[in-house]
């Protein structure tokens, strides 16, 4: 059975991050367009990706009361930025957007699967 820990402000810690980071994806500034051009998604799916967030986000505050929502949730947000990091490498794109957000979304969500969560 999955519970959360002490430590389950972690998930709403990524929550709230994922939440600003789809809210500036609605229209992305510089740093987000550049990115997302830079590992060559196309625009036309800038809006999916927005969408995903929400969901995680959704999912990571469903775990406040349903715990495996909230776990599975946190992994896919994992798996997400482990998606985003091959995509970074397979376009050479390994600038700060690729060392400071992307790998620090990645080991935040990593952590906080084990961290706040009793699996």
């Amino acid at each position: 059975m999955i519970e959360t820990t002490p430590w389950w402000w972690m998930s709403v810690a990524l929550a709230a991050i994922l939440l600003g980071d789809a809210l500036l994806s609605i229209r992305p500034p510089r740093f987000i367009s550049d990115c997302l051009e830079g590992v060559g998604f196309p625009r036309d799916w800038w809006w999916a990706l927005v969408a995903v967030k929400l969901l995680a986000v959704a999912g990571l505050l469903a775990g406040l009361v349903y715990p495996g929502i909230g776990a599975a949730s946190a992994m896919a947000v994992a798996g997400y930025f482990v998606c985003a990091a091959v995509a970074h490498v397979r376009a050479g794109f390994l600038g700060q957007s690729f060392w400071v957000n992307c790998l620090g979304m990645l080991a935040l969500s990593i952590v906080v699967v084990p961290v706040a969560y009793t699996i």
